[in-house]
């Protein structure tokens, strides 16, 4: 039960970043009369997903903590730290970020820091999900 909540978890954290951010908000662009109305529907969407990887990020963190802590295996570990590395990244631009886009300042910067993010915590995201969904390897045994 703990593995599938945990894959479903991180599906759906890297599959809203990608719906978000490569379906929705581009087309936000293109389909909207201005480019401002587009900008502030995009920047809800943005935040509500930030509060989507903080929950997906939760169950993960929680799914992945072994009953004892020396028995967490590399694997986890590492998953561990790419899922705490996302959400950092959700938060900081949530609350560092795009509180200065949607003030416009230095825009450009401040666009191309949050896309940096943004990639990152899809990343992580996705790292997160192919570990989960890998199946695990065997031991090698040499005879």
């Amino acid at each position: 039960m703990k593995a599938r909540c945990s894959l479903f978890a991180a599906a759906l954290w890297w599959g809203s970043l990608s719906a978000i951010g490569f379906l929705a908000v581009p087309m936000l662009f293109r389909l909207l009369p201005s480019a401002a109305l587009a900008g502030q529907t995009a920047a809800r969407l943005f935040s509500a997903q930030t509060w989507v990887s903080l929950a997906c990020g939760i169950v993960l963190l929680v799914a992945l903590k072994p009953k004892a802590p020396a028995v967490q295996s590399a694997s986890a570990r590492a998953a561990t730290i790419l899922v705490v590395l996302g959400m950092l990244m959700a938060m900081i631009v949530e609350y560092g970020v795009a509180p200065r886009i949607v003030l416009r300042q230095n825009l450009a910067v401040w666009h191309s820091v949050g896309t940096l993010m943004y990639a990152v915590q899809w990343l992580c995201a996705a790292a997160v999900l192919w570990r989960l969904a890998s199946p695990p390897r065997e031991a090698s045994h040499e005879q």
